[in-house]
């Protein structure tokens, strides 16, 4: 009789690293749940829970069955015609095929009796209904227990060598993320007899290194797992519940300071910390105030990167003295755990303190001609020629947006923007550049304008980082996104599927938003032609895979933002210049689409494009109509209507206000349609087919400017 129970495996490693601790969890549960239901121990319904501590990779499944349940299996021998003689017998070859598969073949004529004909396509064949017994629970774990470990998303394997169990003495290599030490398998209270990277399975583990009540920790069952780890072993297994523990302590910890303190949010740095301790314990620490005179940038880095501490901000954001640590023990006096924290975060503090006071000592322009020694890349020379040609590309941005001061505020701070590099502080933590820039720009004097655009030209660096705070900011980081584009096209350096080193499709992204949110009245094409001549003859001109590379970035970035495929297709199509306009010209084309005239139109729209396609192999086809020519009722009508509400469209169009646009032309409906009920556009008469042409070519024009309505027809 089967037997169904919770199941509860557990790894017992050495430390894990903690950046992959929670995948590592997931995955371990993941595998060998969805493992167990492929063998129909595990039921769909059955609920798999992870635990991952830094010393442990367990999961806990519900309703597990000792045996699955038998199956029953069908299997196509062979046609009937290769199986059977002409006397109905069965032939040699369906006898062996019979005996490979276990049956009883003493009986040949009972055997071929036992066995259903079917049709298989044209021709009949034979197959053979047999019962495979469902695994145990032994069989199942084992082979769930041997992927999940194989499928592990380890970032670096380790080979360690374990003593061998058998009756010769000896050594076994053994590969995998971190030594293990212990195994773990219990079906309810019964220990499962599996085995993994050397080990056999038993009940029970280990707890905390210091902590625990006893060792080792012996489990009675697969649902007191969590419980008991937590009395006896003071260990919390699970990581959401130890994060959470964490997160509700950094808050009690931060209201007992008061006046507002809260701790830094940061949440791949609660993830790593999560993955470090077994018991977290939330002390206090604090540091001298001189060392608040630092930008409080470098000191949260310092504090967070190296020391894993959470750096706590008053209520109006700035940097306090205090900071928060996370500690893997719970002493009764904590004295000796803050005073060698506070110990440990002096002299960190003391390095950040003195490379911005001596990076101070040299102003930013006297660090441009550094900037020749520091190599960009092999085929685009060094930082100093490309800040050279940042400055070239700054400067054809400002003097289209701007007077002369735009001008020279954008030039001074790209000659100055990459002048931080070559400092102490971000020579130590590269995280800073820019942003130390701006504090020593503003030492040097050089003013918040220049300041904050020498600060602020590497946004936006990631999805939702702010754009650029003034107007200098924004042409810089244009012309240093621009450069790296244009340069990387222009040596055919480009992203491929899984590889993008020079994050030229966040570069991208970054100058669409930039152009679409700050409303740049800068056209696409002369902005990357604009471009080019700053790199002289070092690259080639790979402007128009540039743009189609930014147009893709922009389809796909409309989209995940909701707009529909057609829509997005349709308006794309045109290669619209002007980015900041885009959203307005898709409210335009969803509005006409909305519309009882659109998808005629739209099918309209699509048949003259087919037609003028055709008509433009033997040469280009002129938007022009002599009405003397027009000889059908239909095509003076459409013509007449052309000349009508055309001229109102293009008057809309051209004050922005494309929804009316396309809603003026929506009343060429009747006028269209009967045109090509009527109308032969092939004339025999070359004139008049030509001018035929030319109706089409000019209603085409007129119906296209927003957006190739063609896109929207089914």
């Amino acid at each position: 009789m089967t037997t169904t129970q919770n199941l509860l495996v557990e790894l017992f490693v050495e430390e894990l690293p903690p950046k992959a601790l929670q995948k590592l969890g997931d995955a371990f549960a993941t595998v060998l749940g969805d493992q167990l239901k492929a063998q129909g121990l595990a039921t769909a319904a059955s609920v798999v829970t992870p635990f991952a501590s830094p010393r442990r990779l367990a999961a806990h499944v519900t309703a597990v069955a000792d045996k699955a349940a038998d199956k029953a299996v069908q299997q196509k021998l062979m046609p009937v015609t290769v199986a059977l003689d002409a006397s109905g017998n069965a032939s040699p070859a369906l006898l062996k095929k019979l005996q490979a598969l276990g049956a009883d073949v003493s009986d040949p004529a009972a055997a071929v009796a036992a066995l259903k004909r079917a049709q298989d396509g044209k021709a009949e064949a034979l197959f053979y209904d047999s019962v495979v017994p469902g695994a145990t629970l032994q069989e199942g774990l084992q082979k769930a227990l041997h992927e999940a470990i194989a499928k592990l998303p380890i970032p670096k394997v380790m080979s360690y060598q374990l003593e061998t169990d058998c009756e010769l003495p000896g050594w076994s290599s053994v590969n995998f993320v971190r030594p293990a030490h212990g195994l773990v398998a219990l079906h309810g209270s019964t220990v499962v007899p599996v085995k993994a990277l050397g080990l056999s399975a038993g009940n029970s583990t280990q707890g905390h290194r210091f902590e625990a009540a006893v060792s080792p920790v012996v489990l009675q069952d697969a649902d007191s797992y969590a419980a008991t780890l937590k009395k006896d072993g003071a260990v919390i297994a699970s990581f959401a519940e130890r994060k959470a523990e964490i997160a509700r302590q950094l808050t009690a910890a931060a209201a007992q300071v008061g006046n507002g303190a809260r701790p830094i949010e940061d949440e791949a740095l609660l993830d790593e910390v999560t993955a470090l301790v077994e018991r977290p314990n939330v002390v206090t620490c604090s540091f001298e105030t001189e060392f608040l005179d630092v930008p409080q940038e470098c000191l949260i880095l310092t504090m967070k990167a190296n020391q894993k501490y959470f750096p706590l901000l008053d209520a109006a954001g700035k940097l306090t003295h205090k900071f928060l640590v996370v500690s893997n023990i719970s002493p009764e006096d904590t004295s000796f755990v803050t005073g060698g924290n506070e110990r440990v975060v002096r002299p960190r503090l003391a390095d950040a303190k003195f490379f911005f006071d001596q990076d101070r000592k040299k102003t930013l322009a006297s660090r441009v001609e550094g900037l020749g020694k520091v190599v960009y890349h092999n085929k685009l020379g060094t930082q100093g020629e490309r800040v050279e040609r940042v400055r070239a590309i700054a400067k054809a941005i400002a003097t289209q947006l701007g007077d002369a001061a735009l001008v020279a505020d954008a030039d001074k701070a790209a000659q100055l923007a990459k002048t931080d590099l070559v400092t102490d502080m971000v020579g130590e933590f590269p995280e800073l550049q820019g942003i130390m820039g701006g504090y020593y720009a503003l030492n040097d004097g050089l003013g918040e304008t220049v300041a904050h655009a020498i600060e602020d030209h590497y946004k936006p660096r990631f999805a939702g980082d702010t754009l650029p705070r003034n107007t200098a900011g924004v042409v810089v980081a244009l012309a240093d996104k621009l450069e790296t584009l244009v340069g990387m096209f222009g040596i055919g350096n480009l992203p491929t599927g899984d590889r993008d080193p020079f994050a030229l499709r966040r570069h991208a992204l970054g100058v669409i938003r930039m152009l679409v949110e700050k409303d740049l009245p800068l056209q696409l094409n002369d902005l990357l032609a604009s471009a080019v001549p700053a790199f002289g003859d070092k690259i080639t001109d790979a402007s128009a895979p540039l743009a189609d590379f930014i147009y893709d970035r922009l389809a796909g970035s409309l989209r995940e933002q909701g707009y529909r495929a057609q829509e997005v297709d349709a308006v794309m199509a045109l290669r619209p210049q002007r980015l900041a306009l885009v959203e307005k010209q898709l409210a335009a084309v969803r509005a006409f689409a909305a519309l009882p005239e659109s998808p005629a139109l739209a099918a309209a729209n699509k048949r003259v494009g087919n037609i003028l396609k055709k008509a433009e192999v033997e040469g280009p086809v002129d938007a022009h109509v002599n009405p003397e020519l027009l000889q059908e009722k239909a095509e003076q009508d459409l013509y007449a209507a052309l000349q009508r509400f055309v001229p109102e469209a293009n008057a809309q169009f051209d004050a922005g206000d494309y929804t009316a646009s396309l809603q003026t032309l929506a009343v060429l409906r009747a006028p269209v349609d009967a045109f090509f009920d009527d109308v032969m556009v092939n004339a025999e008469q070359l004139d008049v087919r030509m001018n035929r042409l030319g109706l089409l070519k000019m209603l085409h024009n007129a119906m296209n400017r927003v957006a190739d309505l063609s896109r929207l027809a089914v």
